[in-house]
Order: structure tokens, then sequence, then C-alpha cells
């Protein structure tokens, strides 16, 4: 596995997936709560999780279109 490739993608699918769920959140908590909160924990965490399951399933899927 490529480092410089993984860590692009990583930086990515990170940023996108962190923009997104701030504003899933955020619209979460304008509908139910009539508060504008963003949960930044879960925004967090989620963005680490699937920023590094992403790049680490794409890889293995490049590696095996190569063989």
């Amino acid at each position: 596995m490529d480092i410089k490739t993984f860590l692009l993608d990583f930086l990515l699918v990170f940023v996108i997936t962190l923009v997104v769920s701030i504003i899933v959140t955020l619209l979460w908590s304008l509908t139910f709560h009539n508060l504008a909160v963003i949960d930044w924990e879960t925004s967090f965490s989620l963005a680490i999780i699937i920023g590094i399951i992403i790049p680490i399933v794409n890889a293995r899927n490049r590696k095996k279109a190569k063989n």
C-alpha cells in the first residue's frame, strides 16, 4: 500500500465525512430540538473511522485489480 495515496485518500474521505456529519447533526438538532448545536464528538469520530476504513478497502480493491 502506497502511503502517499493512502494519506491523500484518508484526507479526502475525512473532510467529506466531517462536513456531511456536521451538516447532519446540525439539521438533526434544529429539527428535533430547535437548537443550532453541532455534535463535534460524533462528527470527528465518524470521520476518523470512515476515513481509515474506506482507503484501506480501496487499496485492497486496487491490489486485487492488479493481480
